[in-house]
């Protein structure tokens, strides 16, 4: 019975996870075609997309912390709120200078939030599945953030296409992660 009751709560905790991850990856597609066709049309439209995307790690951070015992227990995820919502006013304030600003800020707040979605997959690895996505997200995030600040010093001005292919590959990985669970979840049921 112990068994049982073992192995429903962590079907429970990767049931959340599998609708967490398809819930990161739809609006991340979402996202990425808004800004490749309004965005690139719209400086208007480009700021508020540029806002919304670090707003919405922020968010989704935090309630994947509260369903999993809260900010406290997962202090990679509180790190991540916080760096996520300070990059998201940090965003506001390098929209008033440039392009390439807001690119250094964008590659700052992707070191720091794939340092601390890499931390939350490995204290996850041996509770749920689909970690090893996870893994490889954060670690890509943080070269993409060098990546991106290394091209805000430059003189060219970047544009938001900078910004999608990143968020792309975001989109990529929790897909990943969200099928690798379903899969999982189906060779259970079927066992």
């Amino acid at each position: 019975m112990a068994n049982y009751q073992t192995s429903f709560a962590v079907n429970g905790k990767d049931y959340w996870l599998k609708r967490y991850y398809f819930a990161r990856a739809a609006f991340s597609v979402i996202w990425v075609a808004a800004a490749l066709t309004a965005g690139r049309q719209s400086f208007s439209a480009a700021a508020v997309l540029l806002i919304i995307y670090p707003a919405w790690d922020a968010a989704a951070n935090y309630v994947d912390a509260t369903r999993n015992g809260g900010l406290a227990h997962n202090r990679s995820q509180a790190i991540n709120v916080a760096v996520s919502s300070v990059m998201t006013v940090a965003v506001v304030v390098a929209l008033t200078m440039s392009m390439n600003w807001v690119l250094g800020v964008f590659g700052l707040w992707a070191i720091f939030s794939g340092l601390s979605q890499l931390g939350t997959a490995v204290r996850r690895w041996k509770t749920s599945g689909g970690q090893w996505a996870m893994i490889l997200s954060g670690g890509q995030s943080a070269v993409a953030g060098a990546f991106f600040i290394a091209q805000a010093l430059k003189p060219d001005a970047p544009s938001i296409a900078n910004v999608a292919g990143y968020a792309g590959l975001g989109a990529f990985y929790f897909l990943v992660s969200a099928v690798w669970l379903t899969v999982s979840h189906m060779r259970q049921k079927t066992v």
